[in-house]
Order: structure tokens, then sequence, then C-alpha cells
């Protein structure tokens, strides 16, 4: 599973940092950014719950 952070709809909420900060971080201009390696089996339920409380629903999982 791999995640990205759609940086036209992110708003800077930090809903996802505060649910799987091992996935997700913010930029020095306040928005979310995923990491973009493959998340292992053990943070896939934190970055589901992430991408379920995006109040942007910025959050999307990519095949790349």
């Amino acid at each position: 599973m791999k995640v990205v952070v759609d940086e036209d709809r992110c708003r800077g909420h930090g809903m996802c940092l505060t649910l799987c900060p091992d996935v997700f971080s913010m930029t020095d201009d306040g928005y979310a950014v995923a990491d973009p390696s493959e998340i292992g089996p053990g943070l896939e339920d934190a970055v589901r719950d992430a991408m379920t409380n995006c109040p942007e629903q910025a959050i999307v999982e990519t095949n790349d």
C-alpha cells in the first residue's frame, strides 16, 4: 500500500499526522505529505483511519 496527499486539496488540518505520524508529516508551509515508500501491514489500519478522517479527503491510495 502507498498513499499520497493531494496538495491541491490538503488544508493542513493535521488529522493524518495525529493518527499516523509514522507515515505523515507536515511541510514548512503547514501541509501534509506522506512517506513515499511502501506502507507496512502494521501501519495500514492507521493510514486508512487517516484517509477516512481527513476533512478534505486529500489522502489517496496509489499504485506507483
